[in-house]
């Protein structure tokens, strides 16, 4: 996964995910999602989509289209859906792969420094400090 995202920051110049997202023909919505879904991710008639919460504090909604571009990137042809119903796969291991691409790709180029604690860093880099859950400093940098 990491060699991924080096890849996709070094073609584009950029960890910015709506900028890799626009770059990729990934269209971005803003909507009303509810109180528990912060984002989702499909395809439509060959046109790719990014649909975050329109709620969400701008750390969130970079945060979840990160999470999303994972999505795209990580779990091509995959629905949630068909994995919940139709196999034995459980869509939590999807979301966690999704999440640590996201601190990963969030992260990249911005390594912490020394003796600093998540609870700077996070902010520092622009992540919200929930994601705190999603990232494994040692095994990360």
């Amino acid at each position: 996964m990491k060699e991924l995202i080096h890849k996709l920051v070094r073609k584009y110049r950029t960890n910015c995910p709506f900028d890799i997202a626009k770059a990729l023909g990934i269209h971005i919505r803003y909507s009303d999602l509810g109180s528990t879904t912060k984002g989702l991710y499909y395809h439509k008639l060959r046109r790719k989509f990014i649909v975050i919460h329109d709620g969400l504090t701008p750390e969130w909604k970079r945060f979840v289209c990160a999470h999303e571009l994972g999505h795209d990137r990580l779990h091509k042809g995959i629905s949630r859906f068909f994995i919940e119903e139709h196999s034995y796969f459980s869509p939590g291991k999807f979301e966690q792969q999704a999440n640590r691409f996201a601190v990963l790709l969030l992260s990249e180029g911005k390594p912490p420094l020394a003796d600093e604690t998540l609870e700077h860093y996070l902010p520092r880099i622009g992540l919200p400090k929930e994601t705190a859950l999603f990232f494994n400093r040692k095994t990360e940098h």
